[in-house]
Order: C-alpha cells, then structure tokens, then sequence
C-alpha cells in the first residue's frame, strides 16, 4: 500500500509525495530543497514528477530536480508528467482527460482529469485502484478544503464544470490539495451558510488542526459536497447568499461567477 505524505513548501504549498518507502512520485514541487530534503530523511529514491499546472510554485523545482535526479530507478529517464495544455519544464509525458498514467516506481495508476479554470490547461490526477488506501485525488489548484481557486485563465463556467467533475467521484476519494488556505476558505464558507452545521463542526476541527501545527488535508468529496460553497453553488441557501449580496443567479453559471467574485472580494 502506498502513503501520501505532505511536504511543505514556500509559505502555504503543498508538494505531495506518493512513496512505497522505496522510491516516490513527487506531486508538484514548486521548489526542489524541500523535497531533496523529504527523500533523504526517508530514504528514498526519486521515481517520477507529476505536475498538475504551471505556475512557478508547482514547478518551480522540477530542473534542480531533474539535474540531480537525471534518472529513475530503473535508470531510465526520470519520467515527468504534466498537461499537454501547457508549458511544463522538463516534461517527458503529455496528458489530457482520458489518458492513463502508469508510473513504476513507485507502481502507480493515475487517470488524468481535465479541469481547467484555475488555469487554461489545468489536469488533475485520480487513483481509483486503492494503491493510496482508498481513491485519491490530486487536484493541484482547482479545489481546496472548502474552497476552488482564483479564475486566473478560464470562465465560471469551466470551473464549475471541472467542480462537477470532482463532486461526482466516489465521496471516500481522498483530496490532496496543494496550499493550507483552509482557515480563511472556512471563514468565507460560514459567511455564505452560516447555519450549515456541518461546516460549524468543521470550522472547530480547522482551528484545533491548526494550532496543533497540524495540516487540515486530506478532506474528501464527501466532505467537500458538505462544507465546500463551490462544490454547493446550486443549493438554495447558497443561491440566496450571492442574491443578498447583489450577484445574479440567472443561470448555475453566473450564480458561480457571483460566489467567485465575492470570495476575491471577502475579508
């Protein structure tokens, strides 16, 4: 059984490293020390980099890595996995939705999942075999625990379809995300439901988590269809929050862009 284990990065980041305490596959590593570091206390070896976007705190690290980690363990060249959509450094497999990513070491199936919004070519990764103990979902910058990100490159619309794309897998799927921003999403949360008891009972797990110096991931879909506004555009209760706020629920898409709009604004 393989682990899925947090790597800390920058200020809030989260490189997620997929291990079977041999080798790993290391999930977007905007910055490579911290992962040299992670690899070297456990002793192990560099298996494959999986890259969900492209910007710079996802794959800031990928050439130092690459120039110490030339190669797999296998000695083949070390593979690098990232959206045919993009830009990415170094990359050795291009996916899209549809494709399948068979990595070896570790011994890993991920299907890959378009979700643009966050960014034009965003892909995210699944692994529904239960390699990870359970499914897993390695989403990058499309959602966070109780929150989706900014829409720097796409419409409401493909973000909310990407959304979708999330809130249909199976509600134990794991969700690793990439940036601790889950205190302020709360906060964000609890204003547009405030009496949504299950994100009360949260909002105290976040701060206990928190203070602990504890990560508040992974979450899972079933959590996320809970407590996550985005993921709830469509209920009543969050439709009448974007009206009493101004924004326009003509129709699930302007109702989402309105629910965006408020969180970029929202101190």
């Amino acid at each position: 059984m393989l682990k899925v284990e947090p790597i800390p990065a920058f200020q809030d980041n989260y490189i997620w490293a997929i291990h079977d305490g041999h080798s790993a596959a290391i999930v977007d590593p905007g910055e490579a020390a911290p992962v040299e570091r992670f690899l070297a206390e456990r002793g192990l070896a560099l298996g494959a980099i999986v890259i969900t976007h492209h910007h710079g705190d996802h794959q800031g690290g990928v050439a130092d890595l690459l120039a110490a980690h030339p190669n797999g363990p296998d000695g083949a060249p070390m593979p690098v996995v990232g959206p045919a959509g993009e830009r990415i450094g170094g990359r050795t497999q291009a996916v899209r939705e549809g494709d399948t990513v068979a990595l070896r070491h570790p011994a890993l199936t991920l299907r890959v999942l378009d979700v643009p919004g966050h960014t034009a070519g965003h892909v995210a990764f699944v692994a529904d075999k239960g390699e990870t103990d359970g499914p897993a979902l390695f989403c990058g910058d499309t959602m966070f625990a109780s929150g989706c990100g900014r829409l720097f490159e796409g419409t409401p619309a493909q973000m909310l379809d990407s959304l979708d794309k999330f809130a249909a897998l199976p509600g134990e799927t794991r969700v690793y995300c990439a940036h601790e921003y889950t205190r302020s999403n709360v906060k964000f949360a609890r204003a547009v439901e405030p009496a949504n008891a299950a994100l009360a009972a949260w909002s105290a797990r976040v701060d206990a988590l928190r203070e602990a110096g504890e990560p508040t991931l992974p979450t899972t879909v079933a959590h996320e269809r809970a407590v996550n506004p985005f993921l709830r555009s469509r209920e009543p209760s969050v439709r009448q929050a974007v009206q009493a706020q101004g924004g326009s629920t003509a129709d699930d898409a302007s109702a989402f862009g309105a629910l965006r709009a408020w969180k970029d604004s929202f101190r």
